[in-house]
């Protein structure tokens, strides 16, 4: 007669399945580190690239392209600073992604609000749209822009490139917001309402101040896209003085295009600004787009 299993005998193959995956993780785990580690070295060589090439002289540049500065010299800053207009162009920009900016989140946050915390009809309707507009490609709808803003005489300003802008980073705007609106709890607004408050009392002393990673996270994300934009700029700006970062750097760059170190001196002085600004709202750019991403 067979014995009855014991417990022990019946754990064993659950125990030696466990073994065997315990002796295969560490090598999926380094594995998936390799490539990991190998993705972000090939992000981080253009960026190795253009601060090593601004550092060198163009002797140095001449015999290595990607070995380290020696020696080491910051007169390429001093030409790329002489040789353009950067406090102008700084300017420009910063006009354009505050204006911009500060007009995409003076529209998005009451729409974002109405649509997570307020019933209406056709309220979904106008969310699935606003989401479809957020991957309809820009230069698309620039022909129009330019025509449009022909048309009421606001080409070569700043009102007219700020509202381009704002306009086209306010459904992305407005979909983080409500996803993060809808993650607050509905208890909050419940007490507010039943002391008085207003919707806009509501929008501007409970949602505003407990959305903040949110906030930070369109004011670095649109601010970085108003930043870097060069065709908009260059269709809407035409005139010299008017000129952003991004387009003065284009045609500085095609000036010194035989210099190379002068010309990755004067893009990593424009990229400066916009890596300060990340690395100032790093944590609450990530808990927003976090929210943003997993709350709906």
């Amino acid at each position: 007669m067979n014995a009855a299993p014991t417990p022990l005998d019946s754990a064993q193959p659950i125990a030696t399945s466990a073994q065997k995956h315990s002796r295969s993780f560490p090598w999926e785990r380094i594995a998936r580190q390799a490539i990991l580690i190998a993705a972000s070295l090939l992000v981080l060589l253009p960026a190795y690239f253009m601060m090593v090439t601004a550092l060198k002289t163009p002797e140095a540049y001449s015999l290595s392209k990607f070995s380290l500065p020696n020696p080491l010299t910051l007169e390429n800053f001093d030409v790329a600073m002489r040789g353009g207009r950067f406090l102008l162009w700084f300017l420009n920009s910063s006009i354009l992604a505050i204006g911009a900016v500060a007009l995409s989140l003076t529209v998005s946050a009451p729409a974002a609000f109405a649509i997570a915390r307020m019933q209406f009809r056709g309220g979904h309707s106008f969310l699935a749209l606003n989401t479809a507009l957020m991957v309809l490609p820009p230069v698309v709808m620039l022909v129009p822009l330019f025509l449009f803003l022909a048309n009421v005489r606001l080409i070569s300003t700043y009102p007219g490139a700020a509202l381009v802008y704002a306009g086209l980073v306010t459904p992305f705007s407005i979909y983080l917001l409500t996803n993060f609106f809808r993650s607050i709890p509905h208890e909050l607004v419940e007490s507010a309402l039943i002391d008085g408050a207003s919707s806009l009392t509501i929008l501007l002393q409970i949602m505003t101040p407990l959305s903040a990673p949110a906030l930070v996270t369109l004011v670095i994300v649109n601010g970085l896209w108003v930043w870097n934009d060069l065709l908009i700029a260059l269709v809407l700006l035409p005139r010299d003085e008017l000129r952003t970062l991004m387009v003065g750097i284009t045609v500085f760059g095609s000036r010194y295009n035989n210099d190379v170190p002068v010309a990755m001196a004067g893009m990593l002085l424009a990229s400066v600004p916009m890596l300060i600004a990340y690395l100032l709202g790093q944590r609450y750019f990530i808990r927003g787009l976090v929210a943003g991403a997993v709350k709906g």
